[in-house]
């Protein structure tokens, strides 16, 4: 049996008791390994930045993950932070450099909420800090006193783009989705191609043109990935498309 492709997850800081430890979220990993059938590889960021080129040397995809922190809005000339607001500046320094540099390879990757807003700020795109606040736009945040089946139950309705990558997965031309993010795209990164939108109007996915499989996602298909066919379908598309770029290796192809 061939090996399994490689897929890497990037780290969080976070304190544990009087230490910072670095961690991933479970639900990522197992939704790599029952979603898209494939190996994960933890990531550790640090600061300053481990060399990205090792590790995409090794890797046949990235899946940029959700976590409570956000990006700090200097990266996207979002003016200044505000009290309260949760940072993790290394994770910004390696994920931010590390995303342009497995574009350039045409590795599959698949961003999820942070990641989503990562990548959208990669490209050059900014964000809603606050997308509550922003007129004629919704609240996307969960209830964080609910439990967490309703937290990351179906919030609202998607318009998937017409012949486009969700709406194939999807074969139908909306979707229900959870909705768990205090923040969003407020100006599309550079070729980036909307995918899917809330009824508000807010970008919830988008694409790159092209033949490498680049996808982000606003809201969390990890969720009990095996038992919703619409977000299992995400994982294994991204799935395959590590297989074929980890084949493309192997074979020496461009």
């Amino acid at each position: 049996m061939a090996s399994l492709p490689l897929v890497g997850l990037p780290t969080d800081s976070k304190p544990i008791g009087s230490h910072p430890f670095l961690v991933v979220g479970e639900k990522y990993v197992r939704a790599v390994v029952d979603g898209a059938q494939a190996m994960p590889l933890v990531l550790p960021l640090l600061q300053p930045p481990l060399p990205a080129g090792d590790w995409l040397a090794t890797l046949d995809g990235l899946l940029l993950t959700g976590a409570t922190s956000n990006i700090e809005p200097h990266r996207y000339q979002g003016g200044d932070s505000w009290p309260g607001n949760p940072h993790d500046p290394a994770r910004d320094a390696n994920v931010l450099g590390l995303i342009p540099q497995a574009v350039a390879l045409g590795m599959p990757i698949l961003a999820i909420c942070r990641g989503f807003q990562e990548v959208n700020v990669a490209f050059g795109g900014s964000l809603h800090p606050k997308v509550h606040e922003v007129p004629g736009l919704a609240d996307h945040r969960e209830d964080p006193d609910a439990p967490l089946d309703v937290q990351y139950g179906p919030a609202h309705m998607l318009q998937l783009r017409a012949g486009g990558l969700l709406a194939g997965i999807a074969g139908r031309g909306e979707v229900m989705v959870n909705s768990v993010h205090g923040q969003g795209v407020a100006r599309l990164g550079t070729g980036l191609q909307v995918e899917a939108v809330a009824p508000d109007g807010l970008v919830e996915a988008f694409t790159a043109p092209g033949p490498s499989f680049l996808l982000g996602v606003q809201f969390h298909p990890e969720w009990r990935v095996t038992e919703n066919p619409f977000y299992l379908g995400i994982f294994k598309a991204f799935g395959e498309a590590c297989r074929r770029y980890r084949l493309h290796k192997q074979v020496g192809s461009p």
